[in-house]
């Protein structure tokens, strides 16, 4: 897929998500996914991202694989320089501060994601890097 298709489809995702509350069909029909809203760590500009995710208590959690392709997500990339973003789950959205798993909450964090998406190990085997796992925790008290 060409990044050009790959950003239409980024689109179409966004938008289906946010017509429907939250539920999308086609490839991701039974993955939970959620919107992440980045701030441009070049530009400053607002960047929003579909990303499969999973919970840990009040944070959520996603995995910056990029699909196995041998560059980190953009997404990725803001958070580092600008940790503040927003997330959109179903019908809600909250402030979030993301911060990047390491030791052995990575290890636990990435263990438990495996058992729900294996395919992140192959991943993993295509990239010389770690793949990041990416917390983003409410800033204001909301989940």
């Amino acid at each position: 897929m060409s990044n050009e298709q790959r950003r239409q489809l980024h689109l179409d995702v966004i938008a289906e998500f946010r017509a429907n509350a939250g539920k999308v069909g086609g490839q991701f029909a039974n993955i939970p996914l959620l919107l992440l809203t980045t701030t441009g760590a070049r530009t400053g500009e607002s960047r929003t991202w579909p990303l499969a995710y999973q919970r840990d208590g009040d944070r959520v959690v996603v995995y910056a694989a990029n699909g196995g392709r041998p560059n980190r997500p953009g997404w990725c990339h803001n958070l580092a320089a600008h940790p503040d973003a927003v997330v959109e789950v179903g019908t809600e959205s909250w402030p979030v501060v993301a911060s990047f798993a390491e030791g052995g909450e990575r290890q636990q964090l990435w263990d438990r994601k495996l058992v729900d998406a294996p395919f992140l190990a192959d991943f993993q085997a295509k990239v010389s890097w770690q793949i990041p796992v990416v917390i983003l925790a409410p800033t204001n008290g909301n989940s």
